[in-house]
């Protein structure tokens, strides 16, 4: 009996596998409840990341932080910032100023919002020369031709059912929809583009000659900072005194009351990966428990101690992996269908799915599969067997 060794003593392999497999499935009922609650809890983790990762691609992009927002001081919502047009002619003339890109901004909802619709009016040929935009169906021409024709970002369309072609009403503005465009940049797939003058010449907003803000296009050699410095002081005499930000700090400032909520939110993240170690320790400490007496017939066969460790965190790991790549998938076709995203102030966040989070979540699952099956793997593996099959 001393020279017999059991299939997979001391080593991982294929007996080993089929083991783990037959094992789980005979307790099939807690299989799948430890499996389902797994893939929730890793739904949350990838959702939560999705929040923080759209934060970060908003604030961290690199024209964001290279281009300018001049906007009017102490404003509190687009609608209450009121800059004369002809402020880009003063601005075009200062050293490192490439191009000012007037823009009025209106929003449905200023406040915190899942469903917020935000129009941007600006010269057509500016957005297309300054915006990373692709018409995925439509006309550039359309849009140009067309005063009242808009262009579309995916998210708006997808959760709007909007298409190119149809005829938008949201207020007091209705528009032809003259093309649906994708991003690299997810925030933008949020917005919808007008021509400036349909936005200024709207019945009801009455914005002739004001926009919401300037946008300025610095020279790759210009210090954002001190442009921002002389731009204010420059209009510091004019009719409307402006406050001039980079603008991803622009986006941050506008965003501020999300972003702390978005940092508060990455504890849920937490709180779910410990909810699966929790879950998963359980199930495989209770496992455990119900075959001490196997573990120790095990032994008898030969079975080294490395060999009931992995046995038993195989169990672990396989359960992990199964609930995080569920949870996972699950989450990221979500996110891909539901082209999420909440905004406040004109400003938006998009929630989309990566690869990055993606493989984070499984890498994530391994690493709690594996935690959370050590204690009891070292239980089994010291079982005492004399003690054990006498108890039996």
């Amino acid at each position: 009996m001393g020279t017999h060794h059991h299939p997979f003593a001391g080593k991982v392999g294929k007996p080993l596998v089929k083991y783990i497999l037959k094992t789980l499935w005979r307790h099939r009922a807690r299989t799948f409840l430890t499996v389902s609650g797994t893939a929730v809890a890793m739904f949350v983790f990838c959702l939560v990341g999705s929040v923080q990762q759209g934060m970060s691609r908003l604030t961290e992009d690199t024209a964001a932080n290279q281009n300018l927002i001049v906007f009017q001081e102490n404003r509190f919502c687009p609608a209450s910032s009121h800059l004369p047009e002809d402020y880009a002619a003063k601005i075009q003339k200062l050293d490192g100023v490439r191009e000012v890109i007037p823009i009025q901004v209106w929003t449905n909802n200023c406040r915190a919002s899942l469903d917020i619709v935000v129009f941007n009016g600006a010269d057509p040929t500016k957005i297309q020369r300054h915006r990373p935009l692709v018409l995925t169906d439509g006309s550039w021409q359309t849009f140009s031709n067309r005063q009242d024709a808009a262009i579309v970002g995916r998210g708006v369309a997808s959760r709007r059912n909007i298409s190119a072609g149809d005829q938008f009403t949201i207020g007091s503005l209705s528009v032809y929809v003259a093309g649906i465009f994708i991003s690299e940049i997810p925030a933008e797939e949020n917005l919808i583009y007008t021509d400036l003058r349909f936005l200024q010449y709207t019945s009801g907003l009455n914005m002739a000659g004001l926009v919401t803000q300037h946008e300025v296009v610095l020279n790759e050699s210009a210090s954002p900072d001190l442009v921002a410095s002389e731009i204010d002081a420059l209009l510091r005499s004019g009719a409307v005194a402006t406050k001039t930000r980079r603008k991803s700090a622009f986006q941050a400032s506008t965003l501020s009351d999300l972003i702390d909520l978005i940092s508060f939110a990455h504890w849920l993240g937490y709180a779910s990966i410990g909810l699966v170690l929790s879950l998963v320790a359980t199930t495989t400490v209770m496992s455990v428990q119900d075959r001490m007496k196997e573990y120790a017939v095990l032994q008898t066969l030969g079975v080294r101690p490395s060999g009931t460790v992995s046995l038993v965190v195989g169990e672990s790991l396989f359960l992990c992996l199964v609930g995080g790549c569920v949870g996972t998938f699950i989450a990221s076709i979500t996110l891909f269908v539901g082209s999420f995203a909440i905004g406040a102030e004109g400003a938006t966040i998009a929630f989309r799915p990566s690869l990055s989070l993606a493989l984070f979540g499984v890498g994530i699952s391994l690493a709690v599969g594996v935690i959370a099956g050590i204690a009891p793997a070292i239980r089994a593996a010291t079982v005492n067997i004399a003690n054990t099959l006498q108890d039996a």
